[in-house]
């Protein structure tokens, strides 16, 4: 009877990531009405704590949620393989879209066809940096901190200053803990440290190889170094689907030079129309990163790594932190860093958006006034119509085709 509730589950799974439009915020509301009222696998409360609980922990807070629904369900495997069904479909389409980005469509035609939806692009990246930080910018420590941060990223270009600006900004707010509640704890910790172990054991050792191939077998090192870059983001990066297009930008164009910035603005966009998971996104850089040395398979290859190298470090921590909790939540240390680390998530995302707006500056009068004018617009619509993102793509790409 158990093992058909959980078909049952994964079927429910299936339908959400084919009709999940609309990122986090859309996806809870979906998980609500179908995991909680149409099955009741879980208590609402349930559902909205595991989703507080997800979004401070670094990688896709949807995916997680989704993921510790499941853990509680059945354990590890249901976990798994929940995973394994919410992020397929997604990862599939965008690694596809590389593949033809690559072999099938010119570049010329798709620069035309897409021409609009670039600009659209830099507006939704525009409006991620309204919209985090208005939820998580509300204390003058948490401005500073904000500010300072996209400074510091819009300025320094180089992927290494992230998770700096965010350990250093969670290092900042984690001295306010007197100023969090206290609650006592029940029960003693029954940590389990096997998974911790594991994630610190690929996190470091998946540098190390990365460094090794680099020495002894550079024709590898790419495929390697990959799985590094999307494992490293996928352990350090808060502030969910948007924040890391902010993080690619950075990684993937200005310092590695593995994608134009066209390219990676045509995926952040062509994401946008689709269901399920934002981190699929990773799918289609990985792909694109691949394709100058490794042919098809290889393209094929680099779709793979980019999903197993994002997802994987959020899956290894919920199996870690799912049964303690109750009790790391009660922490207030823990509590009182999270605010500075959301705030230079804020800080990042924002400098990402400076950093796509400045080159329009540099364009001719015509280029530039059209290009500043869909970008107001779009994030206009986004601010005050509820007009979800695909809907603005395919207009954009209509546009495209007929002018």
């Amino acid at each position: 009877m158990k093992n058909i509730r959980h078909i049952i589950f994964l079927k429910d799974v299936l339908l959400l990531t084919l009709s999940a439009f609309g990122g986090p915020q859309a996806h809870l509301a979906l998980f609500q009405k179908i995991l909680v009222k149409k099955r009741a696998y879980i208590s609402e409360n349930e559902l909205i704590d595991l989703n507080s609980f997800c979004q401070i922990l670094p990688g896709p807070a949807s995916t997680q949620t989704l993921t510790a629904v499941g853990y509680k369900m059945g354990g590890p495997w249901l976990a798994f393989f929940t995973l394994l069904v919410w992020i397929l479909p997604a990862c599939t389409v965008m690694t596809l879209a590389a593949v033809g980005i690559i072999y099938w469509v010119d570049p010329e035609t798709l620069k035309n066809v897409t021409r609009f939806i670039q600009p659209m692009a830099v507006a939704f990246v525009m409006y991620a940096a309204y919209r985090i930080s208005l939820m998580v910018v509300k204390t003058t420590t948490s401005y500073i901190i904000f500010v300072i941060s996209a400074v510091f990223c819009f300025f320094v270009h180089s992927p290494a200053i992230f998770p700096v600006v965010l350990l250093i900004g969670g290092f900042a707010t984690s001295f306010q803990w007197k100023e969090q509640s206290i609650k006592k704890r029940k029960n003693p910790w029954n940590i389990k440290w096997a998974n911790l172990t594991l994630f610190v054991c690929i996190f470091i050792g998946s540098a190390a190889l990365s460094k090794l191939t680099k020495a002894f077998l550079p024709e590898y090192t790419l495929p390697f170094g990959l799985f590094e870059n999307f494992y490293r983001n996928g352990s350090l990066l808060f502030g969910g689907g948007d924040a890391l297009s902010a993080f690619f930008y950075k990684e993937f164009v200005e310092f590695r030079n593995l994608l134009t910035p066209d390219q990676l603005l045509t995926g952040f966009a062509f994401q946008k129309t689709l269901p399920g998971p934002l981190f699929s996104f990773s799918s289609y850089v990985g792909a694109l990163a691949m394709q100058r040395d490794f042919g098809l398979s290889g393209v094929i290859l680099g779709g793979i790594i980019g999903a197993v190298g994002i997802f994987l470090p959020g899956t290894i921590l919920i199996f870690f932190l799912i049964p303690i909790w109750e009790k790391l939540k009660q922490n207030r240390v823990v509590k009182a860093s999270l605010e500075g680390i959301n705030a230079a998530s804020a800080g990042v995302v924002t400098a990402t958006a400076l950093t796509l707006f400045w080159p329009i500056m540099n364009m001719s009068k015509i280029e530039a006034t059209t290009n500043i004018t869909i970008i107001t617009g779009t994030v206009a619509i986004l601010i005050f119509t509820k007009i979800p993102p695909p809907y603005l793509i395919l207009v954009g790409l209509i546009c495209g085709l007929l002018f």
